[in-house]
């Protein structure tokens, strides 16, 4: 399991994983905040219609409780696979992942029962996240973002953050469809297998099963955490689902140590 660190202001799960001693993530709960409900109360969300000034006080309260190297790049997510590079100059566009091989940028995903990814190499040279709702996992931002990091995927080492469980996500047959059409022949075992039936014609979906099999498919064996459920635990985290207008929550990577010249 996660060990919860507790802080004055925001709190957060620093990840349960054995990553380089350089680099640092964790994954705020929704306690510890200014916003006050349906918002309540570490909203870090400035797109879901909280007060732009508590979201704003929340993420400066983040940052330094956390000792963040610099504000985190709060990308524009689309449900979508482009991945930004921090690394690159210019603006950037709407993204679902975010990538850096340099010290002090801080990669972010915001999630609401969405599965955040995050990545390191074994050598502690390159991190990223990813923001992987069922249709960015099927249509591959995993694996946009393993590609953007470079290397052998098999020096890669995952995280799986917190996420609505399988017993609580129900989808139709469409989503089911959606992911066994873009497996390949003899692939789709694991991905049947995410996806049980119910009573009322629909199926319960495991976006943790499915994101390990889409890492293992790529060589990704060392994968950890995926054990939260963000519709169950109304006391710690967002959902969307339970609650529709709501907060989000982050979950943050970045490596630790002098920029690079």
């Amino acid at each position: 399991m996660n060990d919860l660190q507790r802080n004055p202001q925001p709190d957060w799960l620093t990840p349960d994983w054995p990553a380089p001693t350089a680099v640092r993530a964790l994954s705020t709960l929704r306690t510890g905040g200014a916003s006050v409900p349906p918002f309540a109360s570490l909203n870090l969300g400035g797109h879901v219609g909280d007060d732009a000034t508590a979201v704003e006080g929340n993420r400066r309260a983040l940052l330094a409780a956390a000792r963040l190297p610099a504000e985190p790049a709060w990308l524009e997510q689309v449900h979508g696979i482009c991945v930004t590079d921090l690394d690159s100059p210019g603006p950037t566009g709407p993204s679902d992942a975010a990538v850096t091989r340099q010290p002090g940028r801080v990669c972010a995903i915001l999630t609401a029962d969405c599965l955040p990814v995050l990545l390191t190499g074994a050598a502690g040279d390159r991190v990223g996240a990813s923001h992987a709702g069922w249709r960015g996992l099927a249509g591959g931002v995993i694996e946009a973002t393993v590609s953007a990091l470079g290397g052998p995927p098999e020096e890669l080492l995952a995280w799986l953050g917190p996420a609505i469980g399988p017993r609580h996500f129900e989808v139709g047959a469409e989503v089911r469809e959606e992911f066994l059409r873009r497996v390949g022949v003899g692939d789709s075992a694991a991905d049947e297998a995410a996806f049980l039936p119910n009573a009322r014609g629909r199926y319960m979906a495991d976006l943790y099963a499915l994101a390990r099999g889409r890492l293992l498919r790529l060589g990704v064996e060392r994968i950890y955490g995926g054990g939260e459920c963000t519709y169950t635990d109304d006391a710690r985290y967002f959902s969307h689902r339970r609650e529709g207008r709501t907060g989000r929550q982050a979950t943050l990577i970045w490596l630790e140590g002098p920029p690079h010249r």
